[in-house]
């Protein structure tokens, strides 16, 4: 399978009113993302550790209301904070509701404030990735039972680098894997995922979309990135301004490219 080039935009809900987010949105619509996701976080991870924020999953049902076009998500939602069929209907809500355009991000989770305040158990590394593992395929299970089904089958993103563990949830139950870290880093995991996929039985070098977030203009990264079989391409902004500037440059070199 060949993936198309997008364009997302990770608008962070810190640091903002709703009325900047929400026109934040707007804006990135308007200006021809592909995807616009949120994060699943109960407090700023940047600035002012107390500052203003707001929940990802009740976010993306107003979302799936405001938008026409783009495709929504998290980017990406922590597994450990809701059980996986209540995340599955969640989801499949919001499926309804934004008829057909939401991307189920999940991860393992890591932000430890968000647990501790939230009276979660953190755990460790080893459990959340355990605990992940074992929610994919109830949240499947969950959709098939549903009443009614997803519009269509969710695409699944899974966002994390742990080579023998995280990697192989993805190879398992992944369609898009967004990796943290630079093109050596991309090169290098990607491999490793395909690795897995043969392992497993799955032909991830064609069935699993690599996505990456991107903090500088294409003309600098975009080409060694393509390189490295990146096709979905992620900028974060933060609140109060939601700067879209960048986010625009990437739009308009992926029309280039087209």
């Amino acid at each position: 399978m060949t993936f198309p080039v997008r364009i997302g935009v990770q608008l962070q809900p810190q640091h903002a009113d709703y009325g900047q987010i929400r026109d934040a949105v707007r804006r990135a619509e308007d200006a021809g993302v592909d995807v616009i996701f949120n994060w699943d976080h109960f407090f700023p991870l940047s600035g002012d550790p107390d500052g203003k924020h707001f929940e990802c999953w009740t976010m993306l049902g107003a979302w799936a209301e405001q938008t026409e076009r783009v495709q929504i998500g998290a980017l990406v939602s922590c597994n450990s904070y809701r059980n996986p069929e209540l995340l599955a209907d969640m989801a499949r809500t919001v499926d309804h509701i934004s008829g057909g355009r939401l991307i189920l991000g999940i991860g393992a989770g890591w932000f430890e404030k968000d647990y501790d305040q939230f009276g979660y158990e953190f755990g460790t590394a080893g459990s959340r990735i355990a605990d992940l593992a074992q929610a994919m395929p109830r949240i499947r299970a969950r959709w098939a039972a549903s009443n009614p089904v997803p519009t269509r089958e969710i695409p699944v993103m899974i966002g994390g680098g742990g080579e023998r563990k995280t990697l192989r949830v993805v190879a398992e139950h992944a369609d898009v894997w967004h990796s943290f870290g630079d093109v050596d880093t991309l090169v290098r995991k990607s491999g490793i995922l395909d690795e897995h996929g043969s392992d497993v039985g799955r032909d991830t070098a064609s069935l699993v979309e690599r996505s990456v977030g991107v903090s500088r203009p294409p003309a600098e990264v975009a080409d060694d990135l393509i390189a490295a079989g990146a096709t979905l391409f992620t900028i974060g902004t933060s609140g109060p301004d939601y700067d879209l500037s960048l986010v625009e440059q990437w739009v308009a070199w992926r029309d280039e490219r087209a």
